[in-house]
């Protein structure tokens, strides 16, 4: 059975990473949704692809140089707001599992710190995360900080020595391109233990190709389709 992954939410028809984004995802009964956060000016983590505004919102200039109340303010699409990481949290309510990538340096020990405060005080388990970035040093010092919660090594290319460098950092998936996959890596991840999931995929031949070569998981913008 693939699991179904809502990438940025449900994005096909919602604008990605907002909470409408994020509840389209769960009526379409996703197994988990993914995000993408940043910590912005004055310290809250933001749930927002790009290291700049000016994409997917009304604004400009860089989310790390903004205060919370400064991309509040901004229209993320269809009136949407820039979400809280913790908002996003007690929306989703452990109907779903979250795949949280972490997008900048300095990123894991916030989120470390707010995943434990709901599994404390709110009773989320850490099954319930899976935490993946294309820094994978940033990877490494959240296990550091959390063994118990499993992390995903995103890459754009197959590495030579396909999966190795994944066991390395302690990685229980690999995250890759759909354009990259190919039946070697899939293989050689799986003789090692590890996950493979693919991003982005959105047409049905290439979800029917996705599944034949055996991957684990699938990213979607239209997770209806999987």
């Amino acid at each position: 059975m693939v699991t179904k992954i809502g990438h940025r939410g449900a994005m096909g028809y919602a604008p990605e990473n907002t909470l409408k984004s994020f509840k389209k995802a769960l009526e379409l009964n996703v197994d988990a949704i993914e995000l993408d956060v940043y910590i912005c000016k004055s310290g809250e983590l933001v749930v927002i692809h790009d290291d700049k505004v000016n994409r997917t919102t009304n604004g400009k200039g860089y989310v790390a140089e903004k205060t919370f109340k400064e991309l509040r303010a901004l229209d993320a699409g269809e009136k949407e707001k820039i979400p809280e990481l913790k908002e996003v949290f007690d929306l989703v309510n452990k109907k779903v599992n979250i795949n949280i990538e972490l997008k900048a340096t300095g990123t894991a020990k916030p989120v470390y710190e707010l995943i434990e405060l709901y599994i404390k005080e709110k009773s989320w388990k850490y099954e319930h995360f899976l935490i993946s970035s294309y820094n994978h040093y940033e990877l490494r010092e959240f296990n550091r900080l959390s063994p118990n919660i499993k992390i995903g090594a995103l890459l754009t290319g197959i590495p030579i020595g396909f999966a190795e460098f994944a066991e390395k950092i302690n990685a229980s998936s690999v995250n890759l391109c759909a354009d990259f996959i190919n039946k070697e890596f899939i293989d050689d991840a799986h003789n090692r233990g590890l996950k493979v999931y693919v991003e982005t995929v959105n047409d049905l031949d290439d979800i029917g190709r996705m599944k034949a070569l055996g991957v684990d998981g699938i990213f979607s913008n239209f997770p209806d389709r999987l």
